[in-house]
């Protein structure tokens, strides 16, 4: 986030501007430098606490190798060929270099593929990941949430299997393409560009090759079809369609699942969450199915790829547009009569901008105990509060939420921790809380007139990688109070945000019960 900013002010210098053209969805220059903020964010932490192996060398300097190649196609627009050259010196470093390849392949039992052959067919699999995802790299938030996703799925099979590296991998790399995320909704201020998707792609390869060859290889062979998969049939569809076409497969189309979803009329955002919710259907499929058959897993694949196909090409054929009739249906007639209602345009939002402050009071006056850190970071976050209030002009300002952030994860798990866990009645009481306080954030953002609140496929994002994360969790015994807890922390990050852009002043009742809440805290931290 803070190397992406200035890399803005810098690309007209180096010439890394994406300019529109027939086949791009943009209409205005974009700035493509986000890849830059993606690849430093990923690699400092790596190099600061993960071991350095064999593995590891290469995966950095692959990494760096694929960096260099992309800025300077994001500057210079380099060929196909030439690009490739970066490509495959970069999968060659992990595959001979750090010995990380395709031992075994889906159908093939026990039996092993011969060294020779499993380590080109390597190469030649890495190399198409990193085109896979460069290529899907055509509308806003669509290469990094896909990667998100795969991430989050590589990660939970990791962490099952203790795969530390595998899991410190995908950490590093969610934080680039969380912050990188920051600038690339729709409408984007930025593109990640050849640089960052190339990267993105690589990484991925990498982590899907490690985590079935070496960290468990009992999962099952044909798993990186489901967590992969998606950004992989796109472009064999694409090639297939441009040869049948007699075109070059390297020449750039609008052939991809997102082009052709904005030609049947659906919004940018609608086109992203569709590709999104096929992405999850397939990530949830590879955490279920981690152990099953490949011809299980082969055929879930193939089935979802063609719905999906399917219905793109009778949509395409039959002339059908998502937002095409003129005429509304009873049920639209009926929920735009109950949009309207007071019911639904007051009411959640008076629950929100009441319930909040009173889960502060009530959790932050309900403890007897505050851990020691806990302590120190709610004094140190009161005294930052109160001199913004003092000394702060804008009542919407990023510090403003940042602490109301931090009060909300504070007090969930203070809550569940030393409140629900010790009596059911308020554990219950808190789970009913937290569902209505969802569908009242729903309501607010969808319905409310008086404020306006912008969704974005990253909100829709969160959305399916708390619920998902909060599903996991809950599976491993263990776990289950953070997969509680992941949930309840969105929907207060959520509802804090509504607060706060809806707030006339500084001193809002909001930031004043974060004050006191938080200064509850510190006092009690210190004399307990």
């Amino acid at each position: 986030m803070t190397t992406i900013p200035p890399m803005i002010r810098l690309a007209p210098r180096f010439g890394m501007i994406d300019n529109p053209d027939p086949r791009k969805v943009h209409t205005v220059p974009i700035p493509r430098v986000g890849g830059i903020g993606i690849v430093v964010g990923a690699l400092i932490p790596l190099l600061l606490w993960v071991p350095l192996d064999e593995a590891m060398r290469a995966y950095l300097f692959g990494s760096l190798v694929l960096l260099a190649f992309g800025v300077w196609d994001d500057s210079r627009n380099l060929g196909p060929y030439l690009k490739f050259i970066g490509q495959i010196v970069a999968a060659v470093a992990v595959v001979y270099y750090g010995d990380v390849y395709i031992a075994s392949l889906p159908f093939m039992g026990f039996n092993l593929l011969p060294v020779d052959i499993a380590k080109p067919f390597t190469v030649f699999a890495i190399v198409g990941m990193i085109n896979a995802l460069n290529v899907s790299d055509g509308l806003d938030g669509l290469a990094g949430g896909l990667s998100i996703l795969s991430l989050i799925c590589i990660a939970y099979l990791a962490f099952l299997a203790d795969g530390f590296t595998v899991m410190s991998i995908v950490v590093a790399a969610l934080g680039g393409v969380l912050g990188f995320l920051r600038y690339n909704t729709y409408p984007a201020r930025v593109f990640m560009g050849d640089g960052g998707s190339q990267f993105l792609g690589f990484t991925l390869g990498f982590l899907a090759v490690v985590l079935t060859q070496k960290v468990n290889p009992a999962l099952s062979a044909s798993l990186p079809l489901l967590f992969l998969g998606l950004p992989i049939v796109d472009m064999l569809a694409v090639i297939v369609q441009r040869l049948h076409h007699g075109i070059s497969p390297f020449i750039a189309t609008k052939h991809h699942i997102h082009h052709r979803l904005l030609e049947l009329e659906f919004d940018h955002y609608e086109a992203v969450v569709i590709i999104y919710v096929t992405q999850c259907l397939l990530a949830a499929s590879a955490i279920f199915l981690a152990y099953e058959s490949d011809w299980l897993i082969f055929g879930i694949y193939l089935t979802v790829c063609a719905l999906l196909f399917t219905f793109l090409a009778v949509a395409e054929r039959s002339g059908w547009r998502a937002h095409s009739a003129t005429r509304v249906s009873r049920l639209a007639n009926v929920v735009n009569a109950a949009r309207k209602h007071k019911l639904i345009t007051r009411l959640p939002t008076v629950f929100v901008i009441t319930g909040v402050p009173v889960y502060f009071i009530f959790v932050s006056l309900g403890i007897n105990r505050v851990p020691r850190d806990f302590s120190v970071g709610s004094a140190l976050l009161a005294a930052v509060l109160f001199g913004y209030l003092l000394l702060g002009k804008r009542k919407d300002s990023f510090v403003l939420q940042a602490v109301n952030y931090a009060a909300s994860a504070f007090m969930v798990y203070l809550g569940t921790k030393f409140l629900a866990q010790a009596n059911p009645a308020i554990e219950t009481a808190f789970i009913w809380y937290f569902g209505i306080l969802a569908l009242a954030v729903a309501l607010t953002v969808r319905y409310a007139s008086d404020f306006q609140f912008s969704t974005t496929p990253m909100d829709y994002l969160v959305v399916f990688v708390v619920v998902f994360a909060g599903i996991m969790l809950n599976l491993l015994p263990e776990k289950t109070l953070l997969g509680v807890m992941a949930v309840e922390v969105v929907v207060l990050f959520y509802a804090c945000e509504l607060i706060v852009n809806r707030a006339k002043r500084l001193w809002s009742p909001q930031n004043i019960v974060t004050l006191g809440t938080l200064s509850v805290l510190g006092v009690k931290g210190f004399i307990g």
